[in-house]
Formats: C-alpha cells, structure tokens, sequence
C-alpha cells in the first residue's frame, strides 16, 4: 500500500525497453529540453498530449488542470507559459480540450461540488457570454459540446492577453497560439479554426502598449 510496487516495476520494464531499442535515449534526454511546443490542456487521464501527438519525452512542455483553463490569477499557468516562452523560446502554445470533459460537464448544471465550484466558475462564464448561442442548439448534447469547444476559444483569448505573450511578440519572438479540441471516442484531434500570431489579432481593449 506504501510502496506502489507495481509501479516501480512497470518502470524499471519500460526503461528496460527504451534502452533496449536505443542505448543513448536517456543520456540524450538528460542533456536539455528543446521543446516548440507548449500544450495546455486538461488534467483528464484519458487526454495525454506525448501519446496524442506520437512525440517523444522532451518535444513537448505540458501544463494540465481541470478543464484547460488559463485563469489570470493561476500562478502556476502563467509561470508555466512564462518558462515557456521566455526560457525554452516555444513557438507554439496549444490550447487542447476535449469532448465529454467533466470540468465543463459540471459547470454546466447548477449542483454545489464542493471547493471546485470557485474553479469551475471560470467556465460558468464562459457559458454566460456564450449563452444565446448554445441554448440555441438542439439537445443537450449539443450543447455540451459547443460549450466545450467555446471554452477552448475563450482560454486561447486569456492566453493572448497575457503580458508574457504580448511582450513576446513585442520583442519580435515568433509565437501562435491555437485551440485544438480532442475526441475520446475515436482519438483524432480538431483544429478549432483559432490561430492568433501577433497582437493585432486580439480585441483592442486587451491589447498592451
């Protein structure tokens, strides 16, 4: 029960493997990350970015939580994003959320939950700005899945009003930010349409001089 030995050893045989199929994998991991790719997604176990992308352990820089939310009051995002961008000089930050996400799922009824609520908040608001459309679709369904997909859109915004990204792009370091959303069913991605690449392309309210 302390131990967790299974773990330990479904570890020790995966690192086996990889050494078997190539010797050098982890003296050359151990060097440096080199990573263009930031993923923010969600902490859902079904949902991990390395597996979906079919990229190795050092390509792509992973932060996770309930929902794939960037919350300008989440000091761990925005340290996330700002190690990302500043340090490792990404070139791609990749919002990914996914269909039948729970996150959204209980932010859509009006059940209390616990501490989460002031979480799930965020995407009450999302709902909120959004709310003639997705009342508008047929079905629950539907509309669950439209709200999955306009929280993406809404958390790509909350990206690109960002200081972090904007001073980015002020000192001329290419960077985009897209929204992709996922489906369990059948594991295939979908761009959301949503790619923004320079501050000219966000609303002028949010944009820093």
């Amino acid at each position: 029960m302390r131990v967790l030995k299974d773990l330990f050893d479904r570890n020790r045989d995966w690192a086996g493997k990889i050494k078997a199929e190539d010797p050098e994998f982890f003296a050359r991991l151990s060097e440096q990350q080199h990573p263009e790719y930031l993923w923010i997604g969600c902490a859902d176990s079904r949902v991990p970015a390395n597996q979906i992308l079919d990229l190795l352990p050092g390509q792509i820089f992973v932060h996770r939580n309930i929902a794939n939310l960037v919350v300008h009051t989440d000091l761990n995002c925005l340290a996330v994003i700002q190690f990302a961008v500043e340090v490792l000089k990404i070139r791609h930050i990749i919002v990914c959320g996914h269909y039948g996400c729970s996150g959204i799922r209980a932010a859509m009824d009006n059940r209390e939950h616990g501490l989460i609520d002031n979480w799930l908040r965020n995407i009450k608001d999302v709902y909120r700005y959004h709310e003639a459309q997705i009342n508008a679709l047929p079905g629950a369904q539907a509309r669950f899945d439209r709200l999955c997909e306009l929280n993406v859109v809404e958390q790509v915004a909350n990206v690109c009003h960002t200081s972090i990204v904007q001073n980015a792009w002020k000192a001329g370091q290419e960077l985009a930010v897209h929204g992709w959303i996922y489906a369990i069913d059948d594991g295939i991605l979908q761009d959301l349409n949503v790619c923004v690449t320079c501050p000219d392309e966000i609303s002028q309210i949010h944009r820093l001089t």
